[in-house]
């Protein structure tokens, strides 16, 4: 259950996707958070993989699970709500190409259709990407994408309209991939790829985020042989078939970090349901330094201010560094610190868009 947090009103909603919002008051309640994003979505995709039905829990209502699920139903997956709030059913059974229109119509809506390449090829030898969209908060390209495809043996084909690739060889086979940053998207690539190819797969400087470490564990339900090594290794040994899962997606990072920070700039305090101090020790410790306080339950995590907001000095960085994500709410709380901060991005050179940097 939900606590609302002062105050914001339903009655207050005006027609339309509009949050009236009267400031000046501490926010204090209750949220308990969603599944994540970053996992929801690809684990939405790793249904394409199974023979058999899959079920995801605590599936955040987001405009990207919605994008998914669609280009899922166009490649005839049946997608169902599941038996309890929040759970999708995914069918696979009836897996189909689907029309070029129906692709394109998602063009520019989302970035996750790249990650339909490898279950397509596996299931139907052939796929259409078409041109990619996302958040502006920088430059994304999907080179390391096409550039491990081909190592598993796809031929891509760039056209005016986005990317075909198809599998003349048969079945793709293992390869020896070497990522030049360890991207998450291309490390979901090469986990949705090669867990169906034939041989291992071997992917060195993979992202290891813990969304990264949930798909896998979804993989595993499947039916897939990964084991993750020192030095960012993944080995993945290839299967024939894999079968359909039952996952609770992990806790969304984000939105836990947004919470915490609105905590710190209203000087309220926020119990943070499903939050886990494991995925969120580099937070917390910028957290802490920066004058919040936090304490670890079973079923979350209650963040308030201990005094005044102090200025801190933060550099984003891939798991386990200082998520880029964090980085937006916890400045908005820095606003409000006597002192100066600095926030140093090295992930993505826009993601300073929503305010003025100097």
């Amino acid at each position: 259950m939900t606590t609302p947090l002062h105050d914001v009103r339903q009655d207050a909603i005006p027609s339309g996707d509009v949050l009236a919002i009267r400031g000046g008051r501490p926010l204090r309640g209750r949220v308990d958070v969603k599944g994540a994003k970053n996992l929801a979505t690809k684990a939405m995709v790793a249904s394409l993989l199974g023979e058999t039905v899959s079920t995801l829990r605590d599936v955040p209502e987001i405009s990207d699970v919605a994008v998914v699920r669609s280009l899922l139903e166009v490649h005839g997956v049946r997608v169902t709500e599941g038996d309890e709030a929040g759970s999708l059913v995914f069918d696979p059974s009836d897996v189909e190409s689907a029309h070029f229109e129906e692709i394109d119509a998602h063009a520019g809506a989302s970035r996750i259709p790249i990650l339909f390449c490898g279950p397509l090829l596996h299931r139907l030898g052939q796929a259409f990407i078409p041109d990619l969209g996302g958040c502006r908060i920088g430059d994304r390209p999907i080179d390391f994408h096409l550039d491990a495809l081909r190592k598993f043996g796809a031929v891509v084909e760039k056209l005016p309209s986005g990317i075909r690739l198809s599998t003349p060889g048969g079945r793709l086979h293992g390869a020896n991939i070497h990522l030049p940053y360890p991207s998450v998207g291309a490390t979901e690539q090469v986990l949705l790829t090669a867990v169906r190819a034939e041989g291992v797969t071997e992917l060195h400087n993979a992202a290891i985020e813990p969304e990264i470490m949930d798909l896998i564990a979804v993989l595993q339900k499947m039916g897939a042989i990964i084991s993750y090594e020192p030095n960012r290794v993944i080995v993945i040994e290839g299967v024939e078939t894999l079968r359909g899962y039952d996952h609770r997606s992990i806790f969304d990072r984000n939105e836990a970090a947004s919470w915490a920070s609105a905590a710190l700039a209203t000087d309220g305090e926020i119990f943070v349901g499903g939050a886990k101090q494991q995925e969120m020790l580099t937070f917390l410790n910028v957290f802490r330094k920066a004058g919040g306080w936090f304490d670890i339950k079973e079923d979350g995590i209650l963040f308030r201010r201990e005094g005044e907001i102090k200025p801190v000095v933060v550099e984003t960085d891939v798991h386990p560094g200082f998520m880029t994500d964090w980085q937006q709410p916890l400045i908005v709380a820095l606003t409000q610190a006597k002192g100066s901060s600095i926030v140093h991005e090295t992930v993505y050179e826009n993601r300073f868009g929503f305010t003025d940097a100097w």
